[in-house]
C-alpha cells in the first residue's frame, strides 16, 4: 500500500514541478506558468487579487508585492512593485521581508499571497513593515487558515509545515520556500491577537476573512493536477458561497488586512 500510495502522489504531481526541489527557482518560473495555463485556479488568483486589490488606500505611496514569482496580482494594481526573495522572471527586484530597502513611510501598502507564513522572523517583517508603510497604509494578504477542514488537508495531503500548536511565530529557516508554518497567519491573528496588537500597536487588524473551503484543493494548487476543468469553477464558488456560514470549519484561507495607525 505504500507504493501504491507514492505512485499515487506522483502521479498526481505535476509534470512542470516534478521532480524540481521547492526552492528551486525553476519551480518558482513553473508554477508562474502553472497559474497562468490552469484556468480553475487562475479564476481563484483573479479572486484573491481583487480582493487585496479592494484593500489598497488610494493616496501617496508606492505599493510593494512581497513573493511574486508565480502570481500575476500586478495586472490588478497598476505599478506594482514586485519583488521575490531570488532573481526570477518578471520580478523588478529582490527583496528580503526582513530587511526591507524602502524609505520610511514610503509605502501606500505591502501585499502578498502564500507569503507571511515563509517569512521565519515575523516580527522583523511586521517591524520594518511599521517604518515603510505611512499612516493609512495597509498590509494585505491571503494566507492559510486552521480550521477543523484545513486542518485534515494541510496536515495530511499538503507538502509545507502545519504546525497550529507551535508555541513561537517563528521557525527555522531552511530554504526560501520549503521554510514555512502554514498555521502561523492564524495563530498571530486569531490565536494570538491580543498578543500581536500588544506588541504591535502600529497596527491595526482591520479585516480576517476565512474563505475558500474547497476550490483551491480542487483545482490542485501549483503543485498537482487540476481535478476540475475551468467551466466548473462558477458552480463550486456558488457552493462555497452557500457554506459560507461555516466558513470557521471549513475556511482553507482567509484575506488578512491590517492598517498602519498614526504616528
Amino acid at each position: 500500500m505504500p507504493g501504491l500510495a507514492a505512485n499515487f502522489r506522483s502521479w498526481l504531481a505535476h509534470p512542470l514541478t516534478r521532480g524540481l526541489s521547492i526552492d528551486d527557482p525553476g519551480t518558482t518560473a513553473a508554477r508562474r506558468q502553472i497559474v497562468r495555463e490552469k484556468v480553475f485556479l487562475r479564476k481563484i488568483y483573479e479572486d484573491w487579487y481583487r480582493q487585496i486589490a479592494a484593500a489598497v488606500p488610494a493616496g501617496p505611496g508606492d505599493v510593494l508585492e512581497l513573493g511574486s514569482g508565480a502570481g500575476f496580482l500586478d495586472e490588478f494594481i497598476p505599478n506594482l512593485i514586485t519583488s521575490e526573495v531570488f532573481p526570477c522572471p518578471g520580478v523588478k527586484m529582490v527583496v528580503d521581508a526582513h530587511n526591507l530597502p524602502f524609505a520610511d513611510a514610503s509605502l501606500r501598502a505591502i501585499v502578498m499571497t502564500d507569503v507571511l507564513h515563509h517569512i521565519p522572523e515575523p516580527r522583523k517583517f511586521f517591524t520594518q513593515a511599521a517604518r515603510c508603510v505611512r499612516p493609512g497604509g495597509v498590509v494585505s494578504m491571503i494566507e492559510p487558515w486552521v480550521t477543523p477542514w484545513s486542518r485534515l488537508i494541510y496536515t495530511r495531503l499538503h507538502h509545507e509545515p502545519f504546525q497550529p500548536d507551535a508555541a513561537a511565530w517563528e521557525f527555522p529557516a531552511t530554504g526560501p520556500l520549503s521554510g514555512a508554518n502554514g498555521a502561523m497567519p492564524w495563530m498571530m491573528f486569531s490565536r494570538d491577537r491580543e498578543k500581536f496588537q500588544a506588541e504591535f500597536p502600529q497596527w491595526c487588524i482591520t479585516t480576517v476573512r476565512p474563505h475558500t473551503p474547497v476550490r483551491y484543493l480542487l483545482s490542485g494548487g501549483v503543485s498537482m493536477r487540476s481535478f476540475l476543468p475551468g467551466a466548473a469553477h462558477g458552480a463550486i464558488k456558488a457552493a462555497e458561497t452557500l457554506a459560507s456560514p461555516l466558513k470557521n470549519k471549513l475556511a482553507m484561507f482567509a484575506h488578512i488586512t491590517l492598517e498602519r495607525a498614526g504616528p
